[in-house]
């Protein structure tokens, strides 16, 4: 049996990456619709045709690799688990440690040494990439630091989970989940609050805002829309990258407007106050809280959908994948597995749901600003740094896109232009 799943699961890996191959690189259409050629959105009129060329290319391969690497994920546990790798991961945390909790940091340990390790050449192949079309300027070290960042923080954040969870288990065999989920209202919260100044700061130099001019103009338009803030922060990202990004982040006392120096360094004020006229309306509209709501609702639906499919799967094939019950810590690799299957299928419905907010917060920058025109080129300028596609494959749009694509949002606001000048007759 456990041969049989593992073959079928390698089969499932390969056709599903052939069908993304054939798609991305033979079907897709990603041509510009006949009524939007020769308009501002058509990338051949901010783009040279050796970049329209690049960015075509590299749309592409990174796509693909996007679509390849989360089902790796969930082939790479199936093979823990029939492999007995799980089951040897747990004999080596009790051998080396007397105490529960030490022999779970143990299994842990073991367990994300493995995946990383396995998901490390798409990673590197990913990194290389975006150094090949010049997307990236970090070199290999740096770009290491960061990502044994990356292993140590996710390392801490999921050992945690997984003393809570796999206790709660031993407590209650059938209401685990919804105690869990109940825990990790305030933890979300918490790690919200926190990550401004306590996560952040460990990839990045955060520093005030050196151009005071700038930051007095920035002030003001939080001002008027009763943003209480007093600072701006610049970020150092030129060492890593040439993409250009601002953000709103944190809640409470800790919110931070944020501006990449790229930003800084490309843009004109007047495309950078329509950025952060843009950010500035998910801290009004409450995004940030909404985004929390929805994460909570859809975290307490999985945590549910989680609970029945394990004790289905381990009832069904636990010979197979070794496993005796639910709460034993060998079944870690199958509810991370559950965990990144039922993430990657909700993604449209987030990212659709995403998509409106920053569709929303496109307007109010139009209408706080009331620059749509600075707001046509700060997009233009995004997609030529990023070589970002302008209108890209429908299902590339509904996995990927959390924005809409610069098609969408250039052509709107090449619409509010027209209405404005129209109205200035």
């Amino acid at each position: 049996m456990a041969r049989k799943i593992g073959f079928y699961t390698v089969l499932f890996y390969v056709a599903y990456g052939l069908f993304f191959y054939w798609y991305l690189f033979y079907h897709a259409d990603t041509a510009l619709p006949f009524e939007y050629q020769g308009s501002q959105a058509d990338p051949a009129t901010f783009l040279n045709s050796r970049e329209l060329a690049l960015s075509e290319e590299y749309s592409k391969v990174r796509n693909f690799l996007f679509f390849l690497s989360t089902p790796f994920e969930w082939v790479l546990y199936i093979l823990i688990l029939i492999f007995g790798l799980s089951k040897a991961y747990q004999k080596w945390g009790e051998k080396s440690a007397k105490y529960k909790l030490l022999q779970q940091g143990i299994y842990l340990f073991w367990l994300s040494v493995t995946a990383y390790i396995a998901t490390f050449p798409l990673s590197y192949i990913s990194y290389t990439l975006s150094k090949t079309y010049h997307i990236s300027t970090q070199n290999f070290a740096a770009w290491m630091k960061d990502e044994l960042i990356d292993f140590w923080v996710n390392f801490v954040f999921l050992y945690l989970l997984v003393i809570v969870i796999y206790w709660l288990m031993n407590k209650s065999k059938k209401r685990w989940w919804l105690y869990a989920w109940l825990i990790s209202v305030p933890f979300t919260l918490f790690i919200t609050f926190i990550q401004p100044v306590v996560i952040d700061p460990l990839y990045n130099d955060f520093t005030p805002l050196k151009n005071k001019e700038l930051e007095t103009k920035i002030l003001n338009l939080a001002k008027k829309s009763n943003i209480p803030a007093e600072h701006v922060f610049e970020v150092n990202m030129s060492d890593k990258t040439n993409a250009l990004n601002a953000y709103v982040t944190g809640i409470g006392s800790n919110s931070r407007i944020v501006l990449w120096d790229t930003t800084l360094n490309q843009l004109k004020d007047k495309e950078i106050l329509f950025v952060m006229a843009h950010e500035m309306a998910h801290y009004v509209e409450k995004h940030i809280y909404i985004g929390i709501g929805i994460s909570l609702s859809l975290s307490l639906i999985g945590l549910y959908i989680i609970y029945r499919l394990m004790h289905i799967i381990i009832a069904k094939w636990g010979d197979a994948f070794k496993i005796n019950e639910v709460k034993d810590i060998r079944s870690l690799p199958l509810m991370l597995a559950l965990i990144s299957f039922l993430f990657f299928i909700s993604s449209p419905l987030t990212n659709t749901i995403s998509r409106y907010e920053e569709n929303r917060a496109d307007e109010y920058a139009v209408a706080i600003t009331e620059d749509p025109e600075s707001g046509i080129t700060t997009f233009q300028k995004l997609a030529k740094t990023g070589l970002s596609e302008v209108n890209p494959p429908l299902l590339v749009k509904i996995f990927r896109y959390n924005h809409p694509t610069m098609l969408e949002r250039i052509a709107e606001l090449e619409e509010a232009s027209v209405l404005k000048r129209n109205s200035e007759k």
